[in-house]
């Protein structure tokens, strides 16, 4: 169930990987041409974009791995480790767009050329369907870090949409009026700072062993008491580790069944919380005698 999940996980970045260093070089470009500083910044942040697709893509293939001797409980957290990569490098970027817009908006400079507003049109469509496509591929899969990368895209599109009012401003009002693109980059920037935070406090919760909402809860608790002998259920515990949610839970039972019995138990309560709840990867399950209502 897992490795097809990953591998959309990985076409989704590989298609934003390959979209961000096409948009980057002609943001660049058309930003040193048209002369537009929110423009260069833009094409600065898909730049830190195709690093953070190479992360998210790193991320996943070792989240993939199976558990060894080294790491027993196997390579999820390498997931939430790139989506916690992927927020700090927005905020990186978010910086360095921050610094350099500041310095222009002190430094007289020629204003920007009409035709990058063409440019910046069809690089706000692109990115926001990018963005779209890949968020729900990231909920789909309950990824993190895929989710963390369509964030991205949707911070190039505001940093887009930014630049055209921008320079849309600069060019409405003429002499005088050329730091508007500046300012548009510089507004830009607390966007992106926002938009890290965002990417930041999930992948935090994943590392942290965050329980996850409560209908995931229930749905395991659900599934585990509808199997026939169990008499009760008891600390229930349910922990994200990549694509995948992890079960601690204590069954009670008849005292007087034998080991065996209550081995086949564990296995029946296994099986039909994984049955019941798909994104669960594993479950341990912890017989106690049952001795009523406590």
């Amino acid at each position: 169930m897992t490795e097809p999940r990953v591998r959309r996980g990985i076409r989704s970045t590989q298609v934003g990987l390959l979209s961000n260093a096409a948009l980057a070089v002609v943001k660049v470009v058309t930003g040193i041409v048209g002369h537009s500083q929110a423009l260069i910044a833009d094409g600065i942040e898909s730049s830190a974009d195709v690093f953070s697709s190479l992360v998210v893509w790193s991320g996943l293939r070792i989240s993939a791995r199976s558990a060894d001797d080294d790491y027993p409980f196997g390579y999820g957290k390498a997931e939430a480790l790139a989506a916690l990569a992927v927020g700090l490098l927005l905020f990186i970027a978010a910086i360095a767009i921050a610094i350099e817009s500041a310095h222009q908006i002190i430094t007289p400079h020629r204003p920007p050329r009409s035709f990058t507003l063409a440019v910046l049109v069809a690089v706000v469509l692109v990115k926001e369907v990018l963005f779209r496509r890949v968020v729900r591929i990231g909920a789909d899969v309950g990824s993190t870090a895929v989710q963390a990368d369509a964030w991205h895209h949707r911070s190039d599109a505001i940093t887009s949409a930014a630049a055209f009012i921008g320079i849309s401003v600069a060019l409405i009002g003429g002499p005088g009026w050329e730091a508007a693109d500046d300012w548009a980059a510089l507004l830009a920037s607390g966007i992106i700072v926002y938009n890290a935070i965002g990417v930041l406090r999930p992948a935090t919760h994943d590392l942290m062993d965050r329980a996850p909402g409560e209908e995931m809860v229930s749905r395991v608790a659900g599934a585990a008491t509808t199997v026939p002998g169990v008499r009760a259920i008891e600390k229930l515990k349910v922990r994200k580790a990549g694509m995948g949610y992890y079960v601690d839970l204590h069954v009670q039972a008849d005292p007087a069944m034998p080991l065996h019995a209550a081995h086949v138990l564990s296995g029946m309560v296994k099986s039909a919380i994984r049955q019941a709840v798909p994104e669960v990867a594993g479950a341990l399950i912890h017989m106690e005698p049952y001795e009523g209502e406590r």
